[in-house]
């Protein structure tokens, strides 16, 4: 089963609408498994694709470990076999070092930060990487390819200079939930290049929610190939290139978010990158041009529920970033 949605012309100088003035996309032919918007609906559990496919467990129950040192944090997260990995305080590290499978690596508190380096999820299932403020990373802050089952929850980025997630090569079953993008330009991508459809088409299955992109600049996320891409509830603020694009064939369904002050909140190809599908539903905006669908998407596969898209903003901003779980 596919969502269709007849096309409509894009717009790169989009027309803005009144303040606090809601447009809301009509709803789709629904499924059983199709979200049911709710006032309350949002909870910090996995959910979306993530769950797929097996589902993330990453360290599962084994004994947290507590680090202090970057060394003490690579060797962990390189070892064999399943680890709980919490640490506090700033952590700096260089270049992109390797994540192990079976792996939870997850902040204490508020101010748990990894600077100068990155994540490497490559290779591998099974992994998660909750509640750390990521900063000023000389790659990007979180690298996934060749690798499915992965979790990526309530982090902060800033201030780095590539991707601050980027999913890739074959990688599938992911899900970017309750994150904070600020100061920073390239967000979120997903699918590195035009010419992989060889590796990547039947896989890069992502769902984005809950996530804060605040005043980042573009991809949030950037889509190739991956059908279908998830994006819902996520509350984009001023976002001064564009919310979501959705090239090479990939099929994205852009649902019950909140833009606000986004001259263009969705939109089919990007630079040189041919249209994608998008279908756009229940979504509210706020001074936000009014975005650009056609294609079509495949049938969301996993039950979830879907926050009303007028609440959204408030729900976000309440529990997106480090320190909220």
């Amino acid at each position: 089963m596919t969502i269709e949605h007849s096309p409509q012309p894009r717009r790169r100088l989009l027309a803005r609408v009144p303040a606090l003035a809601v447009a809301t996309v009509a709803l789709m032919a629904a499924t059983s498994l199709t979200g049911i918007p709710s006032a309350s609906a949002a909870t910090f559990n996995l959910e979306g694709w993530g769950t797929q496919g097996g589902g993330t467990s990453g360290g599962g129950s084994a004994s947290p470990v507590t680090v202090t040192t970057a060394s003490d944090l690579i060797s962990n997260m390189q070892a064999s076999g399943a680890r709980v990995i919490r640490f506090s305080g700033t952590i700096s590290i260089s270049g992109m070092q390797k994540v192990a499978a079976n792996k939870t690596i997850i902040g204490v508190g508020s101010g748990a930060t990894i600077t100068g380096g990155g994540l490497n999820v490559a290779n591998v299932s099974n992994v998660i990487i909750r509640n750390i403020n990521f900063r000023s990373w000389s790659d990007d802050a979180i690298n996934v390819q060749y690798s499915t089952r992965v979790w990526i929850d309530h982090n902060s980025f800033s201030n780095g200079y590539d991707g601050a997630v980027d999913i890739k090569r074959g990688s599938d079953y992911v899900t970017v939930s309750w994150n904070r993008v600020f100061s920073h330009d390239k967000s979120m991508l997903l699918g590195h290049s035009d010419g992989n459809a060889s590796e990547d088409v039947g896989h890069l299955r992502v769902s984005y929610h809950h996530n804060w992109f605040d005043g980042s600049n573009q991809r949030h996320p950037r889509v190739r190939f991956g059908n279908p891409v998830h994006v819902y509830n996520n509350y984009y603020r001023a976002n001064g290139g564009y919310g979501v694009a959705s090239t090479c064939n990939a099929g994205v369904l852009v649902e019950g978010n909140y833009f606000e002050n986004v001259e263009d909140p969705y939109h089919r190809g990007e630079g040189s990158s041919p249209v994608g599908g998008l279908v756009a539903r229940n979504n509210h905006f706020v001074n936000s041009g009014s975005g650009q669908t056609g294609g079509s998407v495949a049938s969301i596969p996993y039950s979830y529920s879907l926050d009303a898209a007028s609440g959204v903003k408030s729900i976000v901003t309440g529990g997106a970033g480090t320190g909220r779980i």
